[in-house]
């Protein structure tokens, strides 16, 4: 069994941070409740797809998750979504701060008729401060942190990743992290036969990015912070570097300890190149220009099967596409397949937490929405006269 069996999620967010939390604690074996509303739903399903189609990633993030299409604004809603809460156990939602309390669905609220609730309320700039208000993204908040500033090569403006790292780190990993220890309290508490509190976590993804800056925030304290590009990860040592292949591939050379550096000099046979790991200012940047010559001499491929045998930290940049035939995911079984409803077939990294050898596996796609509002609400008590009567007034909606 998962550690989480038996822990009920009601999932009020959309798009990717929150949906991503949910899906990690889907994986440790929590049940999801996705709520959504009656109008457009969590609009990730179809962003970025032709007319009809589900997004792969939605799919992904959501997959054996229920959904209930649920009109919070009205005050029917509002009772049903507190009906709801009578069984759950944690709730999630992204709103911007404010929005619960108005629906009458504050933590206070809601903490009073659940006790022992973990509540995570999970924004951009958090449910306090100037800008807490604000919209943004995933580069906006690493803007505001610090992190965009430091990414990119000397000289050039800052890059930006497609692994966001204020929504996934800051936001999605952060909140799951918190939730994880808001329950572990409330079993403690529970063994010790205390009363039972309830739990708000203020999960801000700018604070998180910030909090987990730690290199380039520990190089400010001793006034030895580097312009971007040129600190120990980013640039500065050219045993800790990118470099081009002859066919306009590209090798990770992360030879950061001595013992690493030795072994790769071994490996391309040029031992008299061990001593000048310790070279400093011109004589750096004469080792980076050695090594850019050397990777320049042959095809990745070629460095591949030279290289491979060495342990000396250095590795091809693969491709997506690439790094799902990689043989050391192949062997994690970290690759699998999903099938929708409406037969779409993707591939998507496998769950990749295991408890004792035992991982939860998805099978289909993300739900409709509202496709569990029926079964969601009879589960509850509700009567399929109350159930017809709301669809009609358009308090829940039930999937086409």
């Amino acid at each position: 069994m998962l550690p989480l069996a038996g822990i009920t999620v009601l999932d009020l967010s959309r798009l990717l941070p929150g949906p991503l939390c949910s899906m990690h604690l889907r994986d440790m074996g929590a049940q999801v409740i996705k709520v959504e509303d009656t109008g457009a739903g969590d609009y990730l399903r179809h962003l970025g797809m032709p007319a009809g189609q589900v997004s792969p990633v939605f799919d992904l993030l959501n997959a054996n998750k229920r959904s209930i299409g649920l009109d919070l604004r009205k005050p029917q809603g509002q009772q049903i979504f507190k009906r709801l809460l009578a069984s759950a156990d944690v709730v999630l939602e992204s709103f911007r701060p404010g929005v619960m309390a108005r629906l009458g669905l504050g933590f206070d609220t809601l903490a009073q008729q659940r006790p022992g609730l973990v509540m995570c309320a999970l924004s951009g700039y958090g449910q306090s401060g100037p800008w807490a208000q604000l919209a943004g993204h995933d580069m906006n908040y690493c803007a505001t942190a610090g992190v965009l500033e430091q990414s990119g090569r000397a000289g050039q403006m800052p890059s930006l990743s497609n692994f966001q790292l204020a929504d996934i780190a800051g936001g999605a990993l952060s909140a799951a992290m918190a939730i994880l220890a808001a329950l572990v309290g409330r079993l403690q508490a529970q063994l010790q036969q205390r009363p039972l509190e309830s739990c708000y976590l203020d999960i801000s993804m700018t604070d998180c990015a910030f909090a987990n800056h730690v290199i380039p925030l520990s190089g400010l304290n001793l006034r030895q912070s580097a312009p971007r590009g040129e600190d120990m990860l980013t640039g500065q040592l050219p045993y800790y570097d990118i470099y081009a292949t002859q066919d306009g591939r590209h090798m990770a050379l992360a030879a950061l300890e001595e013992k690493f550096w030795q072994r790769f000099c071994a490996a391309i046979d040029k031992p008299h190149w061990q001593a000048r790991y310790h070279h400093q200012g011109g004589e750096q940047q004469a080792l980076r220009d050695d090594i850019t010559a050397l990777f320049a001499s042959r095809t990745q491929q070629q460095w591949r099967e030279l290289l491979q045998h060495s342990d000396c930290c250095v590795t091809p940049i693969l491709t997506v596409s690439e790094a799902f035939q990689h043989p050391q995911l192949l062997a994690r079984e970290m690759i699998h397949t999903l099938t929708n409803a409406a037969g779409q077939q993707w591939q998507v990294p496998a769950p990749a937490i295991r408890f004792s050898g035992q991982r939860f596996t998805p099978h289909g796609g993300g739900p409709e929405q509202g496709e569990h509002s029926k079964q969601i609400l009879q589960q509850i008590g509700c009567s399929n006269t109350d159930i017809d009567r709301w669809q009609q007034d358009q308090v829940i909606r039930l999937a086409q």
